[in-house]
């Protein structure tokens, strides 16, 4: 009999109780936060907001402000260096290593023992239950699932305590029988050098059974290129025959799908998004055919959404998950078994329907890049134009950027245009300097361009004078506020300006 037949038995009774998703949301959500403040009362911030005394979600809104990380990174940084009972109970000894803001380079997210298990290894639970559920024929335990992680490191030097990539604190306390159905080996998973790491990966699994992949795409597509270099195949079905689904999420796989799907071409391959993030671990597509996610409800995680046109003001409505409405924009905030309280976390969303509650990501609550991973912020942008101009005496009027997705060969970069008031002497070396600053300013984007294994070194195109006013006279938006987007995650704006740059092109069409 096959293995993923005996296994599937394991996941009837949680599919079964998925089913509450659909007309028992509210009911899921206020249990959720109820077990949520009711484990955190006598911790610090538990007590300072009157969690004891909390006994609605009102009361929550009423006693607990929003925040941000910087309302948090004071005391995220004492439980760092082994404070107890600050955010959440006891010693948070995991912290994942994210992009940064406006202030640091990167944020270190608690990740409790609790948040582990209640959220960020139940959200991987629930997606293998979600895809038997919906592949009944599945073979995927017969095989080897190929997890791609990244690394840790000691944090602040604390016995026991240490910091990196979510995949690594998730592959580092994996319950030890998934390592019989995983590659690569543990020591390989969670290796630094990326370089290396991908050599190895293709190295230890081109003759495994590989059925099943689970990573960001563009991390992934890095690795796979690599395999197919190794084997000479054309196809990856010719490494792997029984290759049948890829579980991905951390970035859009729209600009990849087409990659992946030239790479494997077996009628019998699947693809499922997931929505698991340093914070935790939120949605699952449950339909393949239908792109929007279900929200997971019944987690160590409590949602509130603020509609978008409200956002950045200064008293911005929050509304539980029971006040959302279908086809509005709103900024994710959660509240979380390992200590984020009200903590708005960046990502807008939309609901496609909300028995159950359905949900697409539709952007960041900022302009940015995260093409690959990088999470290129618009601060980090300014900072490292401002670096790259005081040292080659060059000065900016005006500038946008965007990504130049994957080639074939799994190469990739972001490209600048730029119109300059004064221009650098040298524009390669201009380019190499404001590469090398953004590095410096956020540690995604310094680990996406490690050994330009994916991201290759960023373009700098120059733009002729007036350019930009000339786009925004077109768009009818010039004078007052209005501003070509700094950062876009998308080609649309920045092609538009390149082909009002040609030489040939005059000012009055796209």
């Amino acid at each position: 009999m096959s293995l993923t037949k005996i296994v599937s038995s394991f996941f009837a009774p949680r599919q079964r109780d998925l089913q509450r998703h659909i007309g028992g949301g509210e009911e899921l959500q206020r249990q959720a936060l109820a077990r949520l403040v009711g484990a955190a009362k006598d911790t610090e911030y538990g007590r300072s907001h009157l969690f004891g005394a909390t006994r609605s979600y009102e009361d929550f809104a009423k006693h607990t402000p929003l925040n941000t990380y910087e309302e948090l990174k004071g005391d995220i940084d004492r439980m760092r260096h082994g404070e107890r009972d600050v955010l959440w109970p006891g010693r948070v000894r995991w912290y994942a290593k994210s992009s940064g803001t406006t202030n640091d380079k990167s944020k270190f997210i608690p990740v409790s023992a609790d948040g582990l298990q209640d959220t960020h290894y139940r959200g991987g639970t629930d997606c293998v239950a979600l895809y038997l559920a919906n592949n009944p024929q599945s073979r995927m335990f017969d095989g080897k699932g190929l997890i791609l992680g990244g690394s840790h490191s000691p944090n602040y030097n604390l016995p026991g305590t240490l910091v990196g990539d979510l995949s690594a604190i998730l592959i580092e306390n994996i319950n030890p029988l998934v390592n019989l159905v995983r590659v690569p080996k543990k020591q390989t998973a969670l290796l630094a050098d990326f370089e290396v790491k991908r050599d190895r990966i293709a190295h230890e699994t081109m003759g495994k059974n590989v059925t099943n992949l689970s990573g960001v795409p563009s991390w992934m597509l890095s690795v796979l290129t690599r395999v197919m270099e190794l084997t000479g195949k054309t196809h990856l079905e010719e490494v792997w025959p029984n290759i049948e689904v890829f579980f991905h999420g951390g970035v859009a796989f729209t600009p990849y799908r087409s990659q992946y799907e030239r790479l494997i071409t077996s009628p019998r391959m699947h693809y499922m998004e997931t929505y698991n993030a340093s914070e935790g671990f939120f949605g699952l597509q449950s339909d393949p055919t239908d792109k929007s996610m279900l929200l997971m409800l019944d987690y160590g995680v409590f949602y509130e959404f603020i509609p978008m046109d409200e956002f950045g003001t200064e008293n911005p409505t929050a509304v539980p998950l029971w006040g959302v409405e279908k086809g509005r924009n709103y900024a994710m905030v959660i509240s979380t078994s390992s200590g984020l309280w009200r903590y708005v976390l960046g990502d807008t969303v939309m609901f496609t329907q909300t028995n159950p509650y359905k949900f697409i990501i539709t952007g960041r609550t900022k302009c940015f890049i995260n093409a690959f991973g990088e999470e290129l912020i618009v601060d980090n942008a300014e900072r490292g134009l401002a670096m790259a101009c005081a040292e080659t005496g060059a000065e900016v009027a005006d500038y946008t950027a965007a990504p130049v997705f994957m080639d074939a060969g799994a190469k990739c970069r972001h490209q600048w245009l730029v119109e300059f008031k004064r221009e650098p002497a040298d524009m390669a070396e201009f380019a190499r300097l404001l590469d090398t600053r953004l590095q410096g300013l956020n540690s995604d984007y310094e680990a996406k361009r490690f050994k330009d294994i994916t991201l290759q070194p960023l373009e700098v195109v120059k733009a002729r004078p007036g350019l930009f006013n000339d786009w925004l006279r077109l768009k009818g938006k010039l004078g007052g506020q209005h501003k070509v987007p700094r950062l876009s995650n998308g080609r649309e704006v920045i092609d538009q300006l390149l082909r009002m740059n040609a030489p040939q092109d005059k000012p009055g069409s796209l």
